[in-house]
């Protein structure tokens, strides 16, 4: 992906999956690429049709939840871009569990039984749900990795403030009881998720993507409970396939690990995954889109060009 130059650009910064273009310090142009990252740690080969699907996706959902808090997304001028307000960051990604799940079970496996400052009952197994929904927030690292943390302890550290942590948690919940619903109407659980919120003066916003497979787990519920009686794997839509392909190739980002070779078939097989959450979730037949350098600069110079008159 060509590195784009914009009207009135003041800043470019290329995160792990996203290329972010700020406009006259006003807005944010955010190019969804097609890499991927796990452990903190972006993969070497892209994969086709991603970053079409994670920003129609996330367009869709910032839509969808838009009555419960503002967002910062204004427009979509190619299947893979937004053009959205420019939020400053709060420090802390507002995770939130319903079952445990991936991390969350990992932590409970070990034989914790805190996670951020929440208790985790006894006699749990993989993927059971919590009687209610629990937050476990993560810093927001700029460089390496993201760590579990408190609300105690991000009072404590002024990383937010007490009035501002509470319209957080508000929003998290709500949102993430929308997220459940809509899942739930496509047959689909919502496992657990992440939201980043930003302010704008005293306002807050929802940031970034919402309810994509690179931000949520996804699983399937026809079956559901029969596969929990058992004690089997739950079928599952998300990136969670990708992290356990890694751990079993002895890989979790981990200083002298090494990044295991991803082969065109495998390539294949996540591509199809993230178009088969796409069409799942939306309900909509996935359309590739021609998304040339030479389409997405002129398609989002048009977009800018109103915003700037």
């Amino acid at each position: 992906m060509s590195v784009f130059n914009f009207p009135q650009q003041t800043n470019f910064y290329s995160g792990k999956v996203r290329d972010v273009y700020t406009i006259a310090d006003k807005w944010l142009v955010m190019i969804a690429s097609n890499r991927i990252s796990a452990f903190d740690v972006i993969l070497p080969r892209p994969i086709p049709y991603k970053g079409q699907v994670l920003n129609q996706i996330a367009a869709y959902m910032l839509k969808a939840t838009e009555d419960i808090c503002p967002n910062w997304l204004i427009n979509t001028p190619t299947p893979n871009s937004a053009i959205g307000k420019k939020c400053t960051p709060l420090k802390v990604e507002m995770v939130i569990r319903g079952n445990l799940a991936g991390h969350a079970w990992r932590t409970y496996s070990s034989g914790k039984r805190e996670l951020c400052g929440v208790t985790l009952h006894d006699n749990l197994q993989e993927n059971d749900f919590f009687p209610s929904p629990i937050i476990t927030p993560t810093t927001k690292a700029d460089v390496g990795h993201d760590e579990d943390i408190s609300r105690e302890e991000i009072l404590a550290r002024g990383l937010v403030s007490e009035k501002d942590y509470a319209i957080m948690e508000k929003y998290t919940y709500a949102l993430f009881e929308r997220g459940k619903k809509l899942a739930g109407k496509r047959g689909l659980i919502l496992v657990d998720t992440k939201y980043e919120f930003g302010k704008i003066g005293d306002q807050i916003f929802l940031m970034d993507e919402i309810h994509t497979p690179d931000s949520s787990r996804y699983f399937y519920a026809d079956g559901y409970s029969e596969r929990q009686s058992k004690g089997e794997k739950q079928q599952q839509l998300s990136k969670e396939f990708v992290r356990e392909w890694l751990i079993e190739n002895n890989f979790m980002g981990k200083e002298g690990q090494t990044v295991p070779e991803m082969s065109d078939e495998w390539i294949n097989i996540i591509s199809k995954k993230y178009i088969e959450l796409y069409e799942k979730v939306i309900g909509e037949k996935f359309i590739p889109k021609d998304l040339s350098d030479v389409v997405t600069e002129k398609s989002i110079i048009n977009s800018l060009n109103k915003l700037l008159m």
